[in-house]
């Protein structure tokens, strides 16, 4: 067998993998996961507007949120084994392309490879808490550390700017496209009734614009932090929710922002039934 037949079944055979039932299965399961991650952020920022501020609203406290209740470790184990599928779909995504007529361009599959690589580490985190790391740091922690760190070295304040403005962007692309119902393009919508779909619609327009603030936020403080080159003025997902209680609107938007999170949750789980994921 000549190296280039060789090449070809072993893709053949990763192809083949990646359209595979259970790889579709991974990826709902995945998305559900997120969903409910994005829930708990959601109702533990609530928790915050209304004055009970002693938990995170993050990832870290989502997974304590949990820990603390009867069967609450099976449930952070299957978190992770969705999260495990949702990097594994990603980057199966990465390789072969996303679902979609321009599924295969280069921009898709590096979007796709960076959400491979971000739910991988937070897969792996869930599954460090579990091992009994129960104490981690929180996701504004995270942020200071990190920042601190890569402002340490040369030229590493300018890929905090840089990766601040990239976050902003992404954010801002997410306010865009949930206005805009782009996320609609994912779904299979076959099988929805007209009541079905514009149900679809609202929880997705809600959800995916609260996303791009909570993520447009987060970005601009990176972003001032490397301005300032002072890493504490880094914010996880937790410091953005609680800064945006310091506006003028006061909590009352944080609230409004945080029950968008609970929206996005939903629509997430809406997504694990009808969203095409076999990759392109």
């Amino acid at each position: 067998m000549t190296v280039k037949s060789m090449n070809h079944n072993v893709r053949a055979v990763g192809r083949e993998a990646a359209a595979s039932r259970w790889m579709r299965w991974l990826a709902r399961a995945g998305l559900v996961a997120r969903g409910v991650n994005y829930m708990l952020i959601g109702v533990l920022a609530v928790q915050i507007g209304f004055g009970a501020g002693g938990k995170e609203a993050d990832r870290s406290g989502a997974l304590q949120a949990v820990a603390r209740h009867t069967g609450g470790t099976l449930v952070l184990w299957l978190l992770a084994v969705g999260f495990a599928g949702l990097t594994l779909w990603r980057l199966a995504e990465a390789v072969w392309g996303q679902a979609g007529p321009k599924g295969h361009k280069a921009s898709k599959r590096l979007a796709s490879l960076a959400r491979g690589i971000f739910y991988g580490f937070v897969c792996v985190s869930a599954v460090s808490f579990l091992m009994g790391n129960g104490g981690q740091s929180s996701g504004n922690d995270q942020s200071k550390d990190l920042s601190a760190k890569l402002m340490s070295l040369p030229g590493g304040r300018w890929l905090i700017l840089l990766i601040g403005l990239v976050v902003v962007g992404a954010g801002v692309a997410m306010v865009v496209g949930g206005v805009r119902k782009k996320f609609l393009k994912h779904l299979n919508q076959s099988g929805l009734t007209s009541r079905s779909r514009r149900i679809i619609e609202t929880l997705g327009t809600v959800g995916v614009s609260a996303r791009g603030i909570v993520f447009g936020v987060a970005g601009a403080f990176l972003a001032v932090a490397a301005l300032s080159f002072d890493a504490k003025k880094a914010q996880g997902v937790d410091g953005s929710l609680r800064k945006i209680a310091t506006t003028p609107l006061g909590p009352w938007l944080l609230i409004t922002v945080a029950l968008g999170l609970v929206t996005f949750g939903v629509y997430s789980c809406c997504e694990a039934r009808w969203r095409n994921v076999q990759p392109g």
